[in-house]
Parts: structure tokens; sequence; C-alpha cells
């Protein structure tokens, strides 16, 4: 299941490739304009600028914006940063160990075939398009 946060995020970058092409956007317009209190999106801004997705520049005239180009960044992408993996079981996860029972597992191939739809449908996706 995707948190609020990974959904937020989503709604952020959204709002910032909408309302960033003059310069930055303050937190406070993007929490009206998407009903979310600010305070809740500081803490998912301040992952999305760790990460380099958007940067933050304060005091007059700061606020948040894009680093790349909205078709630059896949949903996939944006999700992960906020959720982690989203790989279905421990060992799809990248650097996972090796798992003893990988080569016995009847149920690998499944998590292998739904980790990969996921994957490739959230990473055909870019921001761009939601827009």
């Amino acid at each position: 299941m995707i948190s609020t946060k990974g959904r937020y995020a989503l709604r952020i970058m959204i709002d910032l490739a909408q309302n960033g092409e003059n310069g930055n956007v303050a937190l406070k317009d993007i929490a009206e304009r998407q009903h979310i209190s600010k305070k809740y999106l500081e803490i998912i801004v301040r992952n999305l600028v760790k990460s380099g997705m958007i940067e933050g520049v304060s005091g007059k005239g700061g606020g948040y914006k894009l680093c790349r180009r909205p078709d630059e960044y896949t949903v996939f992408e944006i999700i992960e940063v906020m959720e982690g993996t989203l790989a279905p079981v421990a060992c799809l996860e990248d650097n996972a160990w090796e798992c003893p029972l990988a080569s016995d597992c009847h149920t690998l191939p499944l998590w292998k075939e739904y980790y990969q739809l996921t994957h490739d449908f959230f990473s055909g996706k870019s921001l761009s398009d939601l827009i």
C-alpha cells in the first residue's frame, strides 16, 4: 500500500510542476491548494530535498522548485523516495541477501512478476503525464 507520504509527495511534485514556472513555490501555497497541513508537507519536502528531487530557498521569494523538467521524473522514483523499496518481498530488494530457499521457492516467480508489473507501470508514468 502506498502511504499518505507517497501520495502527497506526488501531489507536491505535480503542484510544483504546475506552479513553479515563474520561480519558487511557497509551501503555504501548496498546502492551501492541496488541502494538506503545512506541518505535514514540511516532513515530506524535507525528504524530497534530501533526495535531490526538489530544492528549497529560504527567505523572501523563497519556496521550492523542481530540480529537473517534469518529464524527467518517474512516478516510481517519487514514490520510492517516500516509501522505500516497492519490492513485495525482502529477497527482491536491492542488495538483498542471497536466500537459501530461492531455487526451491514456488512463490518467488509470482513475487518477481508482481514487482516487475509494479515497477514497469510506475516507471512508465512521468510527472508530466500526471499534469
